[in-house]
């Protein structure tokens, strides 16, 4: 070891692929993934933070966050972690996205829980597979060729309704957003979806285009909405006047966002949702 060399000192083995360590100069807790990292290795033992196969580290935030993971790490089976590694892994080599790293915890744990209820002969019901199938799809793919490696491993027949809640997984991985803001958006654009059919009178053929591009719009209006972002809308003004009945319509399901979200709904996206609320409305007539 040369004194230039910064190290891990290894708090806990948790399998064959995870340790949990502090930094040695920091005093920063991590959890460190990589194959076969932890065969060497014991609780004392010291690891080189260049060691070359440290596949992800990632660094947790509090002791309570800590003793969590520790704990349902150590329940986890390691065959389990392994396979969530490997889907993980494929979703940066397909999206070229560093996964968010709190998906190496909470995939291997939904797995987990999925291959119980599946052994024990419980349903999965998900009222919101078609939608997922629909406005997610490139992370729906991912997530089926998820559910086929877990089905090889396990021998298990992972059901389209587990697809769609690996889904949330594969989204939450590459967007950063928790898998519980996923799943709540989605409800809110079935809701919403619901909304314009029931209020604004406008009927879509399951599966349409005019279907698809409303939810997709919705589905990217709450995600800019989560993640903050901001825009403008130069034709603001154009659309309250020309598109006065769409306009109003779009500020009540705006309300309803920002209700939902605990968040207000900027004017020129109020604008966006209004145009395609009124191409739809004129295209019903």
């Amino acid at each position: 070891m040369t004194k230039s060399t910064e190290h891990f000192c290894v708090q806990r083995v948790i399998g064959s692929n995870v340790v949990m360590a502090n930094g040695e100069r920091s005093g920063e807790e991590f959890v460190i993934i990589g194959k076969g990292i932890g065969f060497t290795l014991k609780a004392g033992g010291i690891l080189a933070m260049d060691d070359r196969r440290i596949e992800k580290r990632f660094r947790l935030e509090d002791r309570e966050e800590w003793g969590r993971y520790r704990m349902l790490l150590e329940n986890i089976d390691p065959r389990v972690i392994e396979v969530s590694n490997e889907i993980v892994k494929a979703i940066a080599e397909r999206t070229g996205t560093e996964p968010d790293g709190k998906i190496y915890l909470a995939l291997p744990s939904h797995i987990q829980f999925t291959l119980y209820r599946l052994r024990n002969g419980m349903d999965i019901a998900n009222p919101l597979l078609e939608a997922t199938r629909l406005t997610f799809p490139q992370e729906f793919e991912l997530a089926s060729r998820a559910a086929e490696r877990i089905s090889r491993e396990f021998g298990v027949d992972i059901p389209e309704d587990e697809i769609g809640f690996l889904t949330y997984h594969v989204y939450s991985a590459v967007s950063s957003v928790p898998v519980g803001r996923v799943v709540q958006a989605s409800n809110l654009v079935g809701e919403l979806m619901d909304m314009i059919r029931r209020d604004a009178k406008l009927e879509f053929d399951a599966g349409s285009m005019e279907m698809v591009r409303m939810m997709i719009h919705l589905r990217c209006l709450v995600e800019r909405l989560l993640r903050s972002s901001r825009s403008s809308n130069p034709l603001l003004p154009w659309i309250e006047q020309e598109c006065a009945d769409a306009f109003r319509f779009a500020k009540k399901l705006a309300s309803i966002i920002g209700d939902s979200l605990d968040v207000d709904v900027p004017q020129p996206e109020i604008g966006f949702l209004a145009v395609h609320l009124h191409r739809l409305m004129h295209a019903s007539q």
